[in-house]
């Protein structure tokens, strides 16, 4: 066998790696996009690249999105260079949800663009052997030249640590684990998080049960429309933060939250009231640095995520 001939749902097999150009890791939007460019370049699925995703089915991280996010509530979902969202999926339906559409559209890219991904494959471990990459998973064993890694984050989500966290005798979830809202009323939830994520949950959870929401600092709304020009702006103060050094910041950080209708409708019910991060966590609730408690059945973290990249150790990547 060799990455020529490799193909969708190979069975595992043992000896010698498989040669190929480049490796990429992940099938989600930077995966995609990237076996397009290659084969733009000129390389093959196969000999020139192979694109390993450890998802039983296309759709990276969105396939994983909770029921409640459609179309309609989602941020925009950009095009892949090449071929236009609306050419896989019915826009004029917001209602659809994005687990279902996104993943129906990146089957349809992979399929136009002969991408040929492997999975489910999970990357165990990538080193650095005689000048090529060692990319070892579950079933192969892969040598290229070079990796493009696409992981992604869904699979690391980040729950900050507080004093007391463990002592919660609650449940306590993250935004990943979230499905509908329904679960979990006449309980009282802290919504932990102050993102996209966490203004739509607390607007769905708030209609069936009782509220708290608290974020680290206040938030800024954005007036007007998220435009080419402010996204351009915004991935240039991520890009110079990661030139520096430094890890990414969150995305509203540096997008804002848009004012939107849902925005003025949470305002008008009183639901976005606003508290700072309480300073610890108690077996029964939450409590502020003043003293203040308050008694809680559920934790709900939207506290977002950290780069997938236990896999990347060896190369003692900055």
């Amino acid at each position: 066998m060799d990455a020529e001939t490799l193909a969708p749902q190979s069975a595992p097999s043992l000896g010698v790696a498989i040669k190929t150009e480049i490796v990429i890791i992940g099938a989600g939007q930077a995966g995609l996009s990237s076996a397009y460019h290659l084969r733009q370049r000129g390389l093959e699925a196969g000999r020139g690249f192979v694109v390993l995703d450890q998802s039983p089915q296309a759709g990276g991280a969105w396939q994983f999105r909770w029921p409640s996010l459609t179309l309609s509530t989602v941020n925009r979902v950009h095009d892949l260079p090449g071929m236009a969202f609306s050419e896989a999926v019915d826009t004029s339906n917001d209602a659809v949800e994005a687990a279902v559409a996104v993943p129906r559209y990146f089957a349809a890219y992979e399929e136009r663009f002969g991408l040929n991904v492997y999975r489910p494959v999970k990357v165990k471990v990538v080193c650095l052997r005689a000048e090529r990459f060692r990319v070892e998973t579950d079933r192969e064993t892969f040598s290229a030249r070079g990796i493009i890694n696409a992981t992604g984050t869904w699979e690391t989500p980040y729950i900050p640590e507080y004093p007391g966290r463990d002592l919660f005798r609650g449940r306590q979830l993250h935004t990943r684990d979230y499905r509908t809202a329904a679960e979990f009323a006449g309980q009282h939830v802290v919504i932990v998080g102050g993102g996209i994520s966490a203004i739509q949950l607390l607007n769905e959870i708030s209609e069936v049960t009782s509220t708290t929401w608290v974020t680290r600092r206040p938030l800024q709304f954005r007036e007007g429309p998220f435009d080419q020009e402010a996204g351009r702006a915004a991935v240039k103060l991520v890009e110079d933060r990661v030139r520096q050094g430094l890890p990414p910041n969150s995305v509203v950080s540096v997008t804002g939250l848009p004012r939107s209708p849902l925005i003025e409708a949470m305002e008008a019910r009183g639901v976005l009231k606003r508290l700072p991060m309480f300073a610890e966590i108690t077996e029964t609730g939450v409590r502020w640095q003043d003293g203040t408690t308050q008694r809680a059945d559920v934790l709900l973290w939207c506290t977002g995520f950290r780069s997938s990249l236990d896999h990347l150790a060896p190369l003692l990547l900055r």
